[in-house]
């Protein structure tokens, strides 16, 4: 299954999209401890964020840990995976490998958006990019974004196992 079957399939059920909110948001201990937010949820497509916080940074106090990157677009990749089941809420996703490459330094709130590469049987691809508004949202003269604007910090892509019930 590709981004063209994907796109015919019906919309994904309401539960299904309030299942996913309320696991990611308030019921996974980790992913609820970032602060993690499902902003969109489709078929073959996700979106996530996580809010700057100060205990989420480096040792220097203003980047971002690469980890939380990394957290965000494999659950992101992951969860872009499930929608394409005919069921989302029946069956399961695991990662099988994980690639990011870290292009600046994160410094402000993350955005993680994950699109189905190819759903296959038993395994799928998914990719994905972060991106940050700046320095807490607000972007100094360092940053590469300012005003609003988005800056990618990390992209990547995954390969995940797909538990079809």
């Amino acid at each position: 299954m590709d981004r063209t079957d994907i796109a015919e399939m019906d919309p994904l059920p309401d539960a299904a999209t309030e299942f996913v909110e309320r696991k990611l948001e308030d019921e996974h201990g980790y992913l609820s401890w970032l602060n993690t937010s499902v902003e969109t949820i489709e078929r073959g497509r996700v979106v996530l964020s996580i809010p700057f916080d100060d205990k989420l940074t480096n040792a220097d106090g203003r980047t971002i840990h690469g980890g939380v990157a990394a957290t965000l677009i494999d659950t992101a990749g992951g969860v872009a995976q499930r929608t394409t089941f005919e069921d989302p809420l029946d069956g399961g996703v695991a990662t099988v490998n994980l690639n990011a490459n870290y292009l600046r330094p994160a410094n402000g709130d993350l955005r993680a958006e994950a699109e189905v590469v190819r759903a296959g049987g038993s395994i799928g691809v998914s990719e994905m990019t972060v991106t940050t508004a700046g320095n807490g949202g607000e972007a100094t003269a360092d940053d590469d974004a300012s005003d609003g604007d988005r800056s990618e910090v990390v992209v990547g892509q995954g390969s995940f196992r797909l538990f079809r019930e």
